[in-house]
């Protein structure tokens, strides 16, 4: 008797679709399409049920308890039959050995993305060809993630193998070697899409003292920054901890237009000293599209802050300005590009050579660069710096370069670079060949902004 009431659901629904049957076939198409799914579900079950009737009749009379079994079967065979697209008559019942799969996030997805990048040089001085034949100059690791909808996280780990250097001003003929170590070159917290146009970065981060200052050194278009970044900031990208807002301006029609104010903790030693003070960084950028295949590119930096050492404390200016032209042809861009970029660098306030007072006066720097494809694969770079001694703006510092450059595919790189760099102070100088190697591991590679 407990059977048949089971049962009972079914058979009214085994009616109601008999009844819906009769109706005309406009009508039918009348109805709406969750009422029309669930007239195929019901057919599906119809028809399981008459297949079990077909059983019973060929193998005669069966216990109460295992009809009411193999009914309950058949249903859910039938059920799962409908949801998955399969045939009824083909399923026999449920697969004992089927995995129950939850539909809940997977825990694999909450991992950031990893990335790895490597810069590996070969190196000749003309002056000593012996000297600082290759190096692994740098390897990094980075953790990319988007936190939720509002913020973002990122993380560079790098580790410093050392290598064959030069700085601006640096005497010795064969360069000063840097020495190896590991730390955190960026680590941050962004908050994007706040209103206004908003978005905030809390953390240690490259500072946007113009564009190439926040590239990765195996990101950029030569083997080393600028001479007047070499002579001002350092080796590496200008980074210190701290906040930084920056603000899309609403302002609409021709051109985009964005400003970013940042407070640091100052720790760059060639630009600061000894200084802990917070130092303070803005910058307002504008670019325009030109054409369907031509782009410009302005942007004005300033920092300021306090250089500090036992003997001396003043306070420091640097200002930036700089340009980027490309031209990109739309049908051809991944054959033809063309990129010329320059600027120029101010630093006011100059460390005493005696004494415990600045010097007055301010050292000047220029930089341009140039980027032409001649293929998918091939490019050519030419580069011209200057730039004055901060603690003697007598002394000047000449560079130039040529470039080779072939992009094995986007995660493999090889360039041959060829530069001369001749010191007022020194008389013989000597070039210098590179071959730089970079590849990357991942899902992050070459990134520039």
């Amino acid at each position: 008797m407990v059977t048949r009431f089971k049962l009972l659901p079914t058979v009214v629904a085994v009616v109601a679709l008999t009844l819906v049957g009769t109706a005309t076939p406009a009508q039918a198409q009348e109805l709406p399409d969750s009422v029309r799914v669930e007239l195929e579900r019901l057919r599906v079950r119809l028809d399981s049920l008459e297949a079990l009737v077909r059983r019973l009749q060929g193998a005669g009379r069966e216990p109460e308890a295992a009809v009411a079994r193999d009914a309950l079967a058949d249903l859910r065979a039938a059920a799962q039959a409908a949801a998955g697209g399969v045939a009824a008559d083909t399923v026999t019942g449920p697969d004992p050995d089927a995995q129950f799969s939850g539909r809940q996030r997977s825990m694999q997805a909450l991992n950031p993305e990893i990335s790895i990048n490597a810069d590996i040089l070969a190196h000749m001085n003309t002056g000593d060809p012996g000297q600082d034949n290759f190096a692994a100059r740098e390897f990094e690791i980075s953790f990319q993630s988007a936190l939720d909808p509002y913020s973002r996280a990122k993380v560079f780990l790098v580790h410093h193998a050392g290598g064959p250097e030069f700085s601006a001003f640096e005497s010795e003929e064969g360069g000063e070697e840097e020495p190896g170590g590991t730390e955190v070159e960026e680590g941050f917290v962004e908050w994007v899409g706040l209103p206004a146009g908003l978005s905030l970065k809390f953390g240690k981060f490259f500072q946007r003292f113009g564009t190439l200052n926040r590239w990765h050194g195996h990101a950029l278009p030569f083997q080393s920054r600028s001479l007047p970044h070499l002579a001002y900031i350092g080796e590496e990208s200008l980074s210190q901890a701290g906040a930084s807002l920056s603000w899309i301006l609403p302002i609409h029609g021709f051109g985009t237009y964005d400003a970013t104010f940042e407070v640091t903790r100052s720790s760059n030693g060639q630009l600061f000293g000894e200084s802990v003070q917070p130092s303070y960084l803005g910058h307002v950028n504008a670019f325009w599209q030109l054409g369907s295949a031509s782009d410009l590119d302005l942007g004005l930096s300033w920092i300021n802050g306090s250089y500090e050492t036992d003997a001396a404390a003043f306070a420091r200016n640097l200002i930036g300005i700089q340009a980027a032209y490309t031209w990109r042809p739309p049908a051809r861009s991944r054959y033809r590009e063309l990129v010329v970029r320059g600027g120029a660098m101010i630093l006011d306030g100059l460390v005493p050579t005696q004494g415990v007072a600045a010097a007055d006066g301010s050292a000047l720097g220029l930089w341009s660069l140039a980027e032409f494809r001649l293929n998918q694969q091939w490019l050519v770079g030419a580069r011209l710096d200057r730039a004055e001694n901060p603690l003697d703006t007598e002394q000047t510092a000449w560079l130039g370069a040529a470039t080779l450059t072939w992009w094995q595919s986007e995660y493999v790189r090889l360039r041959l670079e060829y530069d001369v760099l001749n010191r007022s102070m020194a008389q013989n100088e000597h070039g210098r060949l590179w071959l730089q190697v970079t590849f990357a591991m991942g899902p992050h590679k070459h990134e520039t902004y």
